[in-house]
């Protein structure tokens, strides 16, 4: 079970958008971390996901087990959230 989402974005990225639609399309709730608004955050996302690309999507499990999603990548999206 999903417990909490966080997307890493920018004000220009398009992919990021598509990510933000999809999870919406599919009832999902999540925040989101606008490293254009937030640049001190930048350090967290490039942690996490080891890239300096957006969006950096984080899927925590209900056991705190965290998922990275880079990128808009449907067949590792999809499954993460599932």
């Amino acid at each position: 079970m999903v417990k909490n989402i966080t997307i890493f974005t920018t004000n220009t990225c398009a992919y990021c958008a598509m990510v933000k639609k999809y999870l919406g399309a599919k009832g999902m709730e999540y925040d989101v971390v606008n490293l254009d608004e937030h640049p001190e955050r930048q350090a967290e996302a490039l942690a996490v996901s080891g890239s300096l690309t957006v969006p950096v999507t984080v899927v925590t499990k209900a056991d705190e087990t965290k998922e990275v999603v880079v990128g808009y990548n449907l067949a590792k999206l999809a499954p993460a959230i599932a």
